[in-house]
Order: structure tokens, then C-alpha cells, then sequence
């Protein structure tokens, strides 16, 4: 199994809109039209933000969610990866509902807080500026949450230093099972740059027998893919983290599906296979649910 690559389709994220990539999901249509086409491609797992269908804001209206959450099982055999980050400034209130209200297989949990930034590296505009609140107490409380609902933490990195904190929580607090899983985040404006030290500082932090998935952001997110690929980890793409197939020529990506089918090439081109929904099941160590 070690050479089985686990795929990852983020949907939409919180961020990307419409006018940026009409592919863009909204409406629950959408989603479920988006995680069967990722799976078709090769996805095991959807990433998914919540997003009024009207206005595209991230949301966790329990409504909204229950329709799409519903449909993407009823649709496809995918694993299910809820974020609970939500966006930036949302309230730990808001951000708990897709954990207390539903059982994802995977759900995301930041475990520091940090910068969270939007600029222009061109010239230097700062476009969105945020503060992403992750203290302790709220790691301990939604990895409580997840380990009580059997969903999987997934551990959103976007510093070594974050994993220092998860080995800090599980070692004097025990406050998710093991082994761990890690998602482990470059090229967002107050986490680290995408480049081999930084990568290569990750994985010698990651504990023991830990699982990981590589993501991107923007242009480094299919670089990211491909070394993630060659150095044993899993791979992630998605709308979310891109909206190019293509980005140094700005040639959009028409669907998840597409993304996915570009990850999937990465991951033949290191020699490794993509995992099946079972297989991506048994690697991350999941119970396998009642229909």
C-alpha cells in the first residue's frame, strides 16, 4: 500500500468566486456535479467549504449543509472531508456546526493560529488581511468533537511550527487518536513558502508513522503535487487551491475533474498508483461506515 497515493479534491475553499472561475461550486447541484466528476478522475476524498447558494459566502447554515452533504453520498462513494476553518475571521460557534451536525470521515483541524493573508507579490498590495485564530483551547475542543463522532482529524499545517504544536497536545493531552494525519500547507502569505528546505523541514517534524497530504496554494499547488507524490505523501488539488490547469500560461480549469486528472498524472509520472475510496479508507486508518 505504500505506493498507493491517496487524491484529494478541494471543491471551492471559501475564497474562490465565480468571477474568477465560473467552475466555481455554489449550489448543491454543483457540489454533487464537481465530487462526481473529481471522482471519475481519480479523487478517494472532496475537501468541502459550504457556500450560500445565492450569494457564494461561506457559510454552515445547517440547511444548506444538510443538502449537500447529502447529496455528494447519496451521489458518489467518495470519502468526505468537512472543513471546519470555514473562513479566516468565522467564529468558533460557526465553525464547530459541521462537526456537532454532521459525521464526515475526515474533517480539517488548524492547530495554530496565524496570519492569514492575501497580497500582491508584484507590488506589494496587501489585498486581505486577517488574523486566523486557532488557540489551544479550541484544538483540544474540536479534536474532543472528532474523536467522540469517529470522524478523522485532518491537521491544516500551514507552519512547522503547527506541528509542534499538535506533538505538544498529543503528548500531554492525548487529544486525537494516532497514527495522525497532516495536511501540510505552502505558499500562503503568514505560513511557509513552498521550496525543498521547507518541505523537507516538514517531514523530518512529522511524527512517527504519520500520514500526510502535500497542498499548494496557487501556482505552487501542482509542484506541491509532485513532490508530495515523489517523497511518499498523498497529493491534493482542487478549485480550492487553484483555478488553472495551466497557470503559467492562465488557462482555466473547466472542472475538479480536470485537476484531478493533472494530479493523477503527477502521481504515475513518481511511479506510484492512485488509491481507490477503499484503499484511501485503510491508509488513513478509517472505520468503514453503515450504508
Amino acid at each position: 500500500m505504500k505506493d498507493k497515493v491517496i487524491i484529494t479534491a478541494a471543491l471551492s475553499g471559501a475564497a474562490p468566486t465565480k468571477g474568477a472561475n465560473p467552475a466555481v461550486p455554489h449550489t448543491t447541484e454543483e457540489y454533487v456535479r464537481e465530487a462526481q466528476r473529481a471522482e471519475e478522475a481519480g479523487a478517494a476524498v472532496v475537501h468541502v467549504h459550504f457556500r450560500d447558494p445565492n450569494t457564494g459566502a461561506p457559510t454552515t447554515d445547517p440547511a444548506i449543509m444538510q443538502e449537500v452533504v447529502q447529496g455528494i453520498r447519496e451521489n458518489t462513494s467518495v470519502l468526505l472531508n468537512l472543513s471546519t476553518g470555514v473562513y479566516p475571521e468565522a467564529p468558533l460557534e460557526m465553525r464547530r456546526r459541521p462537526i456537532e451536525l454532521h459525521t464526515p470521515d475526515i474533517a480539517s483541524l488548524n492547530p495554530g493560529t496565524m496570519n492569514f493573508c492575501l497580497v500582491s507579490h508584484r507590488d506589494g498590495k496587501i489585498v486581505y488581511d486577517f488574523t486566523f485564530a486557532n488557540p489551544f483551547s479550541a484544538s483540544l475542543e474540536f479534536g474532543k468533537i472528532m474523536t467522540e463522532r469517529g470522524i478523522k482529524p485532518e491537521l491544516e499545517c500551514f507552519d512547522i511550527g503547527h506541528v509542534h504544536n499538535v506533538i505538544f497536545l498529543e503528548k500531554h493531552h492525548h487529544f486525537i487518536p494516532t497514527p495522525m494525519h497532516f495536511c501540510i500547507i505552502f505558499g500562503v502569505m503568514g505560513g511557509v513558502p513552498f521550496n525543498s528546505d521547507t518541505m523537507n523541514s516538514y517531514l523530518h517534524a512529522l511524527p512517527p508513522g504519520s500520514t500526510w497530504v502535500g497542498l499548494g496554494v496557487g501556482p505552487f499547488s501542482f509542484p506541491v503535487a509532485m513532490m508530495s507524490a515523489s517523497f511518499g505523501g498523498h497529493v491534493r488539488t482542487g478549485l480550492e487551491d487553484t483555478l488553472f490547469v495551466d497557470y503559467a500560461h492562465k488557462v482555466l480549469a473547466k472542472s475538479n475533474g480536470e485537476l484531478v486528472e493533472r494530479a493523477v498524472e503527477i502521481v504515475k509520472l513518481a511511479g506510484r498508483e492512485v488509491a481507490t475510496v477503499a484503499e484511501a479508507r485503510e491508509l488513513l486508518s478509517l472505520p468503514v461506515r453503515a450504508a
